[in-house]
Formats: C-alpha cells, structure tokens, sequence
C-alpha cells in the first residue's frame, strides 16, 4: 500500500524514480509524484492517477541527481494532484514522502497552524513537512530527529532538503524501509523490488531507525542517534523475475510460476525422506497445548486449510484467527499456545499487531513470511520463509499455495514430533508434499476449458462456491480471489449450510461452483449439487481426475489431479485461481492492479 523510492548518485533522478515508481504500481496507488533536487532548489511534480500521467506532467527533462518518489493509496483525503505525495513546505526547504497513518495529525496540524503553519492538503502525511520546517535549524539530523519524535502512528518517510544537495533521510517506524546499496549512488524504497534492476545489495531498516543516504555511502542511527553498523544482505533474484516474461499479466505468469515456487518452498526442506524445517529446532511441540492461526485475506484463507491439517495430524485444538479481529478480542494466549503468523509482504498491519498482542501474553510466534527481514520476520520467535520468489500482481497466487505448502510441512514436522503419526505414514505424507509441484502442474495441463467456461459464464452478477472441510476452506480463498480481479459478487459456503438458509438464495440460472475433491466428504457434497441443480442453477463442478460420474450431475467440469487428500488444496486451488484471470480479462478489468486494493496492507 503506497510506494516510497529515493535515489541519490551521479545519474539523472527523474528517470530512476519514474522507473521505480513503476516498479512499484502493484503495491496500488491513485496519484502519484517527484521531487528532485536540483543545485539546492526542490521541484515537486505530483499528478491524480496513474504514473505514466505524471510523467506526461513533468515533461522533457527535470534536472537534477537526487530526489524522491512516491505512489499514493488514498487514505486522509480524496486522490487528487493537492493531496498527492510529496508535500513541501512553504518556504521550499523540504519535501517528503509518507507510508502509514500519523494518528496525532490533528493535534499536531492545530498546533503548527497556530504557529503560522500553512497546510493545502487534506492529508494527515503534511503535518511532517511542516514540522520539519518548523524544527529546523541548520542541523539536518537533528531536525529530523526532533520532527519525528513528535509523530505517533506507523510510518515510513523520505525526505530531502534544499540546503543538503545530494542527501536524504529515511526514516523507518511500523512500515517497510529499504537501502539499496549502490556504487557512487544508494536508494531507499518501500520495496527491493523498485531499485533491482539497479543494485542487489540491500540493508533492512529495522522499526526506530534512520539513515542518512548520500552518493558515497549510508550512516544508519537509532531512534536516539547513535549510529549502527548496517547489516548488508544481498537480494537472491533479479529484475528479470518482477518482469511479465511473455505473459499478459503478471497474474497469470505467477499462476503459471506455481510448480517452481513450490519446489523453492518444499525441496530444501525434506532430507532422507523426512521434513527437516530449518529454525523450528528449539521448538518443543511437547509444551504446545493449542495452535493459533492468524493472518489477513488470503493468509487467512492458507490458515483456515493448515487448521483442517494440523488438527488432523497433530491432534492439537487448532483456530484460524483473522488477524483484525485477534488484536482486538482480548484473546486467551499463555506459553502453552503456538500462534503461527501468516503474511507474503511480512508488513501487514493488522498481523504485526496481533502478533505484538500474542508476544505480551507469552505466547511462542511461529512466522509463515516470503519477505526476508521484513517486520513480522523480526517480530517472530520462529520463521518459516517460503521462498516463493517477487509476487507482483495484487491478487495472491503462489504467495498463497507457497503458505499452504508451508503448513502442511510444519503440520507433518510437528505430527512426527508428537507421534501422532506412524513412521510409515508420516514417510507417505511428506513424499506426497514433495509430490506437490508435479500436482500443481498437472493442474495447470488439466485447468485447459477453463478459459472456454469463463467465456460462458463471465456476465453472472452474483455466483456461489460450495464445499465441505478442505474443499470449503479452497473456496474461501477462490471466492476472494474472483472478487478481487473481476468485481464479480461471490460468496464462499460451507456446502452443509445449504439448508440453514444459503439455500433461499438459489434461483434459476444462478451459478455455483462446487468444489468436490475431498474424498471422504465427496458424496455429501454431490449431494448439495443435487439440491441447488434441483432449483434451476448451473453448476461447475471441480473434482478430483477420473471423477467421470460428476457429468452426470454438474453443467462443466473441471478435473484436478489426485494427492493425498488432506493436501488437495494445493492442486485445486489452481482451476480456481485461472478461472477469476480469465473471467476478468473477459470483463476488461485491470487484473494486476485491482481497483481499490493494494498489495501490502501497511495501515490498519
């Protein structure tokens, strides 16, 4: 959510912070800005909209080799060129940027505007600038320091300064913040991936921090000022992997991607036949009397699969908790509750703060994170990376297989730690995880009509998924995912709760999706498609290969390969995940950038 690049260095800024910025269009914006200093003059470009306006904006060339960047998810204040980032002071000494909330804006803007204060925006990120302007004194550091103390909230920030050509501070608290470590040029962004294709080299800011970034190097402080030895960190992948490599949308390179994250996910951790997760050694399952769950969207959704595993295989009471509810509802956590954190991005708000919650109350963190270093890495006791590589698209796909993957490992892990399973079967469990990859391919060939079905069926206005225990928790997810990218109405019911009222909702030509892969609950769920069939709706039905009789009852099907049942979500997720690509793209709707939303939720 947002997007912060900052460059200093010996090359012309504009070009490398547009460059940036649309590396960072995935994030979700709706304005965006520049700007660039230029011998100890700041000029600021900001536009509503997307950045190629911008750029249109700022036309011909804008001189100078520093400056900052910024792509704006609207939240105080509407989307328009006066409320887009950066914001600069009125005497044209600062300009900033701004990631999070300021929850004492108000206070603070009634304050300077006392003091004379001139404020034209709506935006709660002005009042920085202002009291920048406000506390400054010739002293940079000191300045930001001072302003920053008096900020309470989450937030990330860049700022430049008209009196220091070719420096910048970053500023990191509760949002993400990175360095990217050049040679004569250094950057700072929300994320790697804005300045990849220039340096792999990255320092992680940690909460409390700033830095001072010029040309020739970067001084990191603590929230008090003294200086810290950065830790560098070298980023593993290259640009080449945020690119769309041939596809017309990243969503759709990432579905296919899936086989090949998986095996990032999986392969490393299965030695000599068993599960071998690294980091989880002085984690002793023995003094775990109950598994929280807890995460937001499509985290959540992983959660509600890893609960019907975990508390098969373990025998431990399991929840799936949704993070802004969890930090909220007084919850009963002691050291004999396991909480597993789930996040791709390892910033989401609401997840960080359950977390912070579990932590008070004793509770051991277990984090589920693709994001190396990223804030909920740091908060957890434990880590799990799932190494599924840049997700790009805002619509989750492998970033969320890559999570299921990751709880049916820790689930069989944890299940031969406790003896809840037999060494034989804990042997065929973990070769049919590593059998998953294969799976997920076999259902990208077996996922071939359903271009030809979201052709058929992409006018519906409103439609339902159905499904039982696993099944139903996969229909959580695929209900989001269409949602997400095609505006469509869905909803996700447990197919048993057909009767206890859902039912009333069905009316001829409706459509359903039933998700019938679940062996053992197989026969019940026909039977819902029976009782909604009987009310006139159209049926697409997803069942497990060699299904033949499903003709016999659903409107399409679409096959999926067998694995061991408790592990199908993985598999037949895919179909799912292909069918909102394509009924989207039939509908015209900006896939990858879905309106409204934004990839990395770092504000409650």
């Amino acid at each position: 959510m947002c997007g912060i690049i900052g460059y200093t260095g010996k090359n012309n800024a504009r070009e490398i912070l547009i460059e940036g910025l649309h590396r960072l269009e995935y994030r979700g914006y709706d304005s965006a800005g520049v700007s660039v200093l230029d011998g100890g003059v700041i000029t600021t470009v900001k536009s509503q909209g997307r950045i190629d306006a911008l750029d249109e904006k700022i036309g011909g060339t804008l001189p100078g080799t520093s400056g900052i960047g910024h792509t704006r998810w609207a939240t105080h204040g509407a989307p328009t060129d006066k409320n887009a980032h950066p914001h600069a002071s009125a005497d044209g000494k600062f300009a900033i940027v701004h990631n999070g909330i300021i929850e004492n804006y108000e206070s603070l803007r009634a304050e300077l505007t006392r003091h004379g204060m001139e404020f034209r925006s709506e935006t709660d990120s002005e009042v920085v600038v202002n009291l920048l302007a406000y506390y400054y004194d010739g002293d940079l550091k000191n300045t930001v320091m001072k302003a920053t103390s008096r900020l309470e909230g989450s937030y990330a920030l860049g700022i430049v300064c008209a009196d220091f050509p070719g420096r910048l501070f970053a500023v990191r608290s509760m949002s993400p913040l990175i360095i990217g470590v050049g040679a004569g040029e250094n950057y700072f962004a929300s994320d790697v991936t804005a300045f990849i294709s220039h340096t792999k080299n990255i320092i992680h800011m940690e909460d409390g921090q700033f830095a001072e970034v010029t040309p020739g190097g970067i001084t990191l402080y603590d929230a008090i000022g003294r200086q810290v030895e950065p830790v560098y960190e070298k980023v593993t992948w290259d640009a080449e992997a945020a690119e769309k490599g041939g596809y017309e949308h990243f969503m759709l390179k990432e579905i296919m991607e899936q086989p090949r994250a998986l095996e990032a996910t999986i392969n490393p951790r299965i030695h000599g036949g068993k599960i071998t997760p690294e980091g989880l050694e002085a984690l002793d399952m023995e003094n775990i009397d109950r598994i929280v769950i807890t995460a937001c969207g499509s985290a959540y959704h992983a959660g509600v699969v890893g609960k019907y595993v975990i508390e098969e295989l373990c025998r431990i009471p399991t929840t799936a908790e949704l993070a802004s509810e969890l930090r909220y509802s007084s919850p009963i956590l002691n050291e004999r509750t396991l909480v597993i954190a789930i996040s791709q991005s390892g910033e989401t708000a609401d997840t960080l703060a359950a977390m912070r919650e579990a932590k008070k109350l004793g509770a051991p963190v277990l984090a589920i994170v693709n994001v190396v270093g990223s804030s909920v890495a740091v908060l957890a006791d434990y880590v799990l990376y799932t190494w599924a590589g840049p997700e790009i698209a805002v619509a989750t796909t492998k970033g969320y297989t890559t999570q299921v993957a990751m709880l049916d490992m820790f689930a069989v892990w944890a299940a031969g730690k406790l003896g809840t399973v037999t060494p034989e079967r804990e042997a065929e469990l973990t070769a049919a995880i590593a059998s998953l990859p294969a799976s997920v391919q076999r259902a990208i060939y077996l996922s071939s009509n359903v271009e030809e079905i979201a052709e058929r069926n992409y006018r519906h206005a409103s439609l339902f998924f159905i499904g039982r225990n696993i099944d139903y928790a996969s229909c959580l997810e695929a209900s989001l995912k269409l949602k997400e990218v095609s505006y469509i109405h869905s909803e996700a019911y447990a197919a048993g709760e057909l009767k206890h009222g859902t039912i009333a909702l069905i009316s001829p030509e409706q459509l359903v999706i039933a998700v019938a892969c679940y062996g053992a609950l197989r026969d019940k769920t026909m039977s819902n498609i029976q009782q909604v069939k009987a009310r006139g709706a159209n049926v697409i039905a997803v069942a497990r290969e060699g299904d033949r009789t499903m003709f016999a009852e659903a409107d399409d099907v679409i096959f999926v390969p067998g694995t061991e049942p408790i592990f199908m979500a993985v598999p037949q997720i895919i179909p799912m995940q292909l069918l909102a690509y394509y009924v989207a793209r039939e509908n015209g709707c900006d896939i990858d950038k879905p309106k409204n939303l934004a990839k990395s939720v770092t504000v409650e």
